[in-house]
């Protein structure tokens, strides 16, 4: 059971991930260009704030469903 809910949130990563690039590709290179430009401190406070938004809904998640 767990490997199936792995295997289907890693799914799911990679059609989020590839949708941007998909449907707006000029728009994913220009986001991708800015996001080049920024320091590291800023890109690393983005990815905390990713992985804190990204565990605070698989709680909610697990919490109430």
């Amino acid at each position: 059971m767990m490997w199936s809910i792995l295997l289907t949130a890693v799914g799911l990563l990679f059609v989020f991930e590839g949708a941007m690039p998909f449907l707006s590709p000029s728009i994913w290179r220009r986001a991708l260009h800015a996001m080049f430009t920024q320091s590291d401190r800023t890109i690393r406070i983005m990815g905390l704030v990713f992985m804190l938004i990204g565990l605070a809904l698989v709680c909610v998640a697990r919490d109430f469903y």
